[in-house]
């Protein structure tokens, strides 16, 4: 057989398979167990292979929440430059925190806005969002309130979450959730208690 014949017959090697690159999200909690939890069984529930969340394991208050993802921004846009690689760096950054009875909101605010890193803020508390999968907006209510409620939907609810409990009220909880933003928008109180911010993220990681 022809050397020409063997070269003709010859299959060409496999390619490596290709992978479009995934949006990583970053998401900076105040919380150590609540809010980790909710958003690794969100991402988890959702199956969007497109997208990786990273969850940070800083915790703390605003300020010093926004700085960390500030630093961790900074890190890995560093780390994509140096290695000429664009996907080392996050495509978003989120920071989840109450407004409760923090000080330094608003330089946290400042700080967000100032290095492109995005809020998602409840008043008063996360247990706001958990409880807008059961029933409507509670009115202006202290957390301890908030959290008595949601222990009547979620017997023995202790600051754990099982996402499974949640999924069936997603879509009614953005829906109240929206609703109240746009009330306290309406009346020039953005942010008042009670409104949450959560629903703009989980909505991020669903529509990436």
């Amino acid at each position: 057989m022809s050397s020409r014949r063997r070269q003709r017959d010859r299959r060409p090697g496999r390619r490596p398979p290709f992978r479009e690159p995934r949006p990583v999200i970053l998401i900076v909690c105040e919380g150590e167990k609540t809010e980790p939890e909710y958003f690794d069984g969100f991402a988890r529930a959702c199956r969007n292979s497109r997208v990786r969340i990273e969850i940070a394991s800083e915790h703390g208050a605003p300020r010093t929440l926004v700085a960390t993802a500030k630093d961790l921004k900074k890190r890995a846009e560093a780390a994509a430059k140096r290695e000429g690689d664009d996907n080392l760096a996050y495509d978003a950054v989120w920071c989840v925190f109450d407004v409760d009875e923090h000080p330094q909101i608003a330089d946290a605010r400042q700080m967000a806005r100032d290095n492109g890193i995005e809020l998602a803020i409840s008043n008063p508390c996360f247990e706001l969002w958990l409880l807008l999968h059961f029933r409507e907006s509670p009115g202006m209510q202290h957390r301890a309130a908030i959290c008595q409620m949601l222990s009547g939907h979620v017997p023995g609810y202790d600051k754990r979450v099982e996402f499974a409990t949640y999924t069936k009220g997603y879509p009614q909880a953005v829906k109240r959730a929206e609703q109240m933003d746009q009330k306290a928008q309406e009346v020039s109180e953005p942010g008042r208690n009670p409104t949450t911010g959560v629903y703009r993220l989980t909505e991020a990681i669903r529509e990436e």
